[in-house]
């Protein structure tokens, strides 16, 4: 037990000294555009730190132009293809933890709020009742902390399978089994598929399964849809027999039932899309927004495979209960910032309809407004939104409490080490369950 300890918190170490190089390419990216000659008397600038997307950039140049001589959004990029959703975390935590006023509007995982609420501005009395009531329920709930709005929410996501048409049709049964898939097959029923395939060349299943948050929503899936938490009052109770079926169901989709290859403990979900293509897996686990934020190989025969998947919904297990974990970002205000009237200003530009619509016409991202998905023209357009609709109404949120992100590097930690078979399912969630209520971790 104290050498795995030891192993964490060497990894927190060297997690620690990324983070302050991330930290000081975050301020020289800030000061590089200080230095951009604008009249400050007459324009504001703002600064925004995001992932910033072709999507993101054409919203904010949408809002510059509608804004021009007046506001100035001037984007931070924390792309992911450069810093991990942890290493985002801990590089807006101390820029705020330092009181800096260099960012004025930033991007938060959804999860992340109750951490981030003592540096955020309260927004309760900026955006009223009515205006929050347009916004969907199931997005808005991320965004209070005791009872007072903090955040808005930018978009919403939520997990699901995509499969290959091309590879299942020639099954006699594939009309049976599409409405299956869209519907939720059990994962009884997906085992079983599995063995009459008999496609041993082609991966039957991937699921991102490296040390990281990807791996926890696996997990909370198979939990949720036995109505199971991993608390126990105050504290963190992972050695149960839901939470034992979920993660034993993880190693034997590796080690028993051959449906996953043993590589799955290095990807995160990107890894997990370039490898489920190149190698012609059935299916795989991801995101509404992987079919417009993928990069491809741009090939004829990678553009061929996109253009066979099909969405689905994940499995459950046989007499639970169909679930997908909620993602998505919320936009907070810092209570740091000089400029929170700008700021406002650019949080209600994001909210409005035709801004949601731009971030999913243009990035597959999901919008929060409840009017979108009412839009007869729209839906017209993009069909695809009532399905994405069908699987929000099954989604769940992931624990809702300051320290999740270090509750949840802990579990992901013990649970791929028992995918990899270095411990068992038993010793996983004992240690795992331990380390979280010992004091190393606060929960609040």
């Amino acid at each position: 037990m104290q050498i795995l300890r030891n192993k964490i918190n060497a990894v927190y170490f060297l997690a620690g000294l990324g983070i302050l190089v991330g930290l000081g390419m975050l301020f020289y990216v800030y000061d590089q555009f200080k230095l951009k000659n604008i009249d400050s008397n007459s324009v504001t600038q703002i600064f925004f730190a995001d992932n910033i997307s072709k999507a993101h950039q054409k919203l904010i140049n949408r809002f510059n132009e509608e804004f021009k001589g007046e506001i100035e959004a001037i984007p931070i990029n924390l792309p992911f293809t450069k810093f991990s959703t942890n290493e985002r975390k801990e590089l807006l935590a101390r820029s705020l933890r330092s009181k800096s006023d260099r960012i004025d509007v930033f991007a938060v995982d959804l999860i992340w709020v109750p951490r981030f609420a003592r540096w955020g501005e309260p927004l309760g009395m900026y955006i009223p009742v009515n205006k929050r009531s347009r916004i969907m329920e199931n997005a808005l709930e991320s965004c209070y902390v005791n009872h007072q709005l903090i955040a808005v929410p930018f978009y919403i996501d939520v997990g699901m399978m995509y499969y290959r048409r091309d590879l299942l049709e020639t099954l006699p049964d594939y009309p049976h089994f599409r409405e299956k898939f869209k519907n939720a097959i059990t994962w009884e029923e997906f085992i079983e598929l599995h063995q009459r395939l008999n496609r041993p060349n082609n991966p039957f299943y991937m699921f991102p399964a490296k040390n990281y948050e990807g791996l926890v929503c696996s997990f909370i899936e198979l939990l949720a849809c036995q109505e199971q938490s991993i608390f126990a009052g105050d504290s963190v109770q992972l050695n149960t027999p839901a939470t034992r079926k979920g993660l034993q169901l993880l190693v034997d989709l590796v080690h028993d039932y051959n449906i996953t290859p043993p590589v799955v403990t290095e990807f995160d979900e990107m890894k997990t899309y370039r490898y489920a293509l190149t190698r012609d897996a059935l299916f795989f686990r991801g995101w509404p927004g992987f079919l417009r934020h993928f990069d491809a190989m741009d090939t004829p025969e990678m553009k061929a495979k996109l253009k066979e998947l099909e969405m689905a919904a994940l499995p459950y297990f046989k007499g639970a209960k169909p679930v997908s974990v909620y993602g998505g970002w919320n936009l907070m205000i810092s209570k740091f910032s000089t400029k929170k009237n700008a700021a406002l200003e650019f949080i209600r530009f994001v909210m409005r309809d035709e801004s949601q619509k731009l971030m999913f016409e243009e990035g597959g991202y999901l919008p929060v407004n409840q009017a979108v998905y009412r839009d007869s023209l729209f839906l017209k357009s993009n069909p695809e939104l009532n399905y994405y609709r069908k699987l929000l109404r099954n989604g769940v949120h992931r624990p809702y409490v300051v320290d999740y992100t270090k509750i949840s590097d802990i579990i992901s930690y013990y649970v791929q080490l028992a995918i990899k078979k270095d411990i068992s399912v038993s010793q996983a969630l004992t240690q795992a369950t331990e380390v979280i209520n010992s004091k190393e971790v606060l929960i609040r």
